[in-house]
């Protein structure tokens, strides 16, 4: 990437800075060119501002990036002062696709009998529903998750973090319900891991609930693959009544009651991506 350029004069004092949303007499803030756009995918923005938008620097440092042809929009090298692009068009800074959305991080307690993927047509209920009030950016789970399964889900628009976790071996702590009790002998064989068809599953803790009968399990693991933890009890002979994900990285349950959800903290967003 091109060295961010030098500049030693600086904006006057008191002075909004660009790209922030001026309030009216009312006290309202006025509508900026991303929420338009939001609205309006054809809505016109100008180029060095979805530059600014998208986090890579301001808008006068846009300027010299794009004139010296480090932007491309729909495959075409843009060095044009005051260009206006869409929403819809591919806005490329130094060969990376950019996009003036702001990012979002969303943390959901998921009930059981919420679908993740699929099933619109049918018209049954998805976690979607769930976050639908939660921003109006096009967010997405990050992911698989049983409709069955109940507990911590993560969404998030910023696909750069959704790659990273899906190729991390994230840690996740689950309370589990069995249809019958774990045998001892069953318990010491998850202790030392199984052999699935997609490799080999190591728990990092698994134990009896205190207090609770020996259908009530607690496990730990490391893993990003898709049903491990059914799979792993299913080739014990066991089927999970309950499922209940209460850690997802560094994330807890922690006030957030069963269907709700909330945003998250900039430093968990930072421990997230250090997952």
């Amino acid at each position: 990437m091109a060295k961010k350029p030098h500049h030693p004069k600086k904006g006057k004092p008191g002075k909004a800075k660009k790209g922030m949303s001026k309030k009216t007499k009312s006290g309202q803030r006025k509508k900026s060119a991303v929420d338009k756009q939001v609205k309006n995918p054809d809505a016109p923005m100008r180029l060095n501002k979805y530059i600014a938008n998208s986090g890579i620097c301001s808008r006068r440092d846009a300027d010299i990036y794009i004139a010296s042809g480090n932007v491309r929009v729909n495959g075409e090298v843009i060095t044009e002062m005051g260009y206006k692009v869409k929403l819809t068009d591919d806005v490329r800074f130094d060969g990376r696709r950019i996009n003036p959305e702001k990012k979002e991080y969303i943390l959901l307690n998921k009930p059981a009998g919420f679908y993740v993927t699929g099933s619109m047509e049918k018209n049954n209920r998805t976690v979607m529903d769930l976050v639908s009030r939660a921003t109006k950016s096009k967010v997405t789970p990050v992911g698989s998750f049983e409709t069955s399964a109940m507990g911590l889900l993560f969404f998030t628009n910023d696909g750069t973090l959704k790659k990273k976790l899906a190729r991390t071996d994230i840690r996740q702590i689950y309370e589990i319900e069995l249809n019958r009790n774990l045998k001892p002998a069953d318990l010491d064989q998850l202790r030392e891991g199984l052999s699935l068809e997609d490799g080999f599953v190591s728990p990092k803790e698994v134990n009896y609930v205190d207090n609770k009968s020996k259908r009530h399990i607690g496990l730990e693991l490391h893993s990003s693959k898709p049903r491990i933890v059914q799979r792993a009890f299913k080739k014990l002979g066991y089927e999970i009544s309950s499922l209940d994900r209460v850690v997802y990285g560094g994330l807890t349950k922690r006030n957030l009651p069963r269907g709700r959800y909330r945003h998250l903290t900039p430093q968990e967003i930072i421990n997230l991506g250090m997952a």
